[in-house]
């Protein structure tokens, strides 16, 4: 690629520009008139014309200096846009925060965290996208989004991928108190009407892979009688009497139709490890850092997983 001009040249030409003299332009930019007498000759050898007509009076733009005026003023313009936006992402006036967390994050973590993130930076954006951790993970790979709190396990090409921040347990959940008198085994969800979520992603979601495996393992096939994308919509239908499901402890907690449903722990237990990541190559922005340090005390408030009595 061919050397082009410096911002300094730019600053000086326009300078020379406004001020009608390079003398006056030294004055303005609190240099020796020869610094900007060079720096113009450099600029000139560059674009391989002569920008200036030299006069006892003043300065007069040739054809080709008035043919890269407003390039040049347009050029110094960006720079100033680019040093503002990274001052003010930097001093977290400004900004963009850039996201991705699993679906089910919105019934118990997302709206306190998002209100004390804008309560302390109001002017900072937030692109919050809440995805399967599959989709998230390749999100962060593929540079759509900075960072993310995934469930493991994920695929770790080229991410950076922190410690456990948080545990939670899958349960199975119905409506009936007579299916929860005892820890549910795999046998025992091959013979429900199952309400399945993450339908999108079942074979790429960690307890759809768990239950396939599971399930093969003991010669007995899981098969999803309603298949849905969010767990909210597996409870309610649950709720209704429509089939039992299996939901994470922490969502299934915080859901409106909590009352009206039993659950019991599974046998072997499912826990859900979380952890936050980022790319491999690094380049978080303020913004993003400052969301996840808010994000992890939150998640530290959380209740425990030894919450769960069995």
């Amino acid at each position: 690629m061919a050397e082009g001009p410096t911002v300094r040249q730019l600053q000086y030409f326009l300078r020379s520009v406004e001020t009608g003299s390079f003398s006056a332009a030294a004055e303005a930019e609190y240099v020796a008139q020869p610094s900007i007498s060079e720096q113009i000759k450099r600029l000139e050898r560059l674009v391989g014309a002569q920008l200036f007509t030299r006069t006892n009076r003043q300065l007069q733009l040739t054809d080709v200096g008035k043919l890269i005026l407003p390039l040049a003023k347009q050029t110094m313009l960006s720079i100033e846009n680019l040093t503002v936006a990274a001052r003010d992402a930097r001093t977290l006036s400004g900004g963009e925060v850039s996201f991705g967390i699993f679906s089910s994050a919105n019934s118990y973590m997302l709206t306190p965290l998002i209100t004390e993130f804008k309560e302390l930076h109001p002017h900072v954006r937030i692109r919050l996208v809440g995805l399967n951790s599959s989709q998230v993970a390749d999100s962060v790979r593929n540079g759509d989004l900075e960072a993310g709190l995934v469930q493991l396990p994920i695929d770790e090409t080229n991410l950076h991928v922190g410690k456990p921040v948080l545990v939670d347990e899958v349960v199975f959940v119905t409506k009936d108190p007579q299916r929860t008198l005892k820890h549910v085994t795999i046998e025992d969800l091959a013979d429900t009407n199952l309400i399945l979520s993450e339908a999108h992603w079942r074979s790429s979601d960690p307890l759809r892979r768990s239950l396939v495996r599971l399930a093969a393992e003991a010669g007995v096939d899981i098969t999803a009688d309603i298949e849905v994308e969010f767990q909210a919509a597996a409870l309610d239908l649950a709720a209704n009497g429509l089939g039992d499901t299996l939901a994470s402890y922490y969502t299934l907690m915080r859901h409106e139709t909590r009352a009206v449903l039993n659950w019991a722990r599974l046998d072997p237990p499912y826990k859900e490890e979380f952890v936050f990541i980022s790319r491999a190559s690094g380049g978080m922005s303020p913004s993003t850092a400052r969301f996840i340090e808010i994000a992890e005390k939150h998640i530290s408030a959380l209740a425990t997983f030894s919450s769960i009595q069995d």
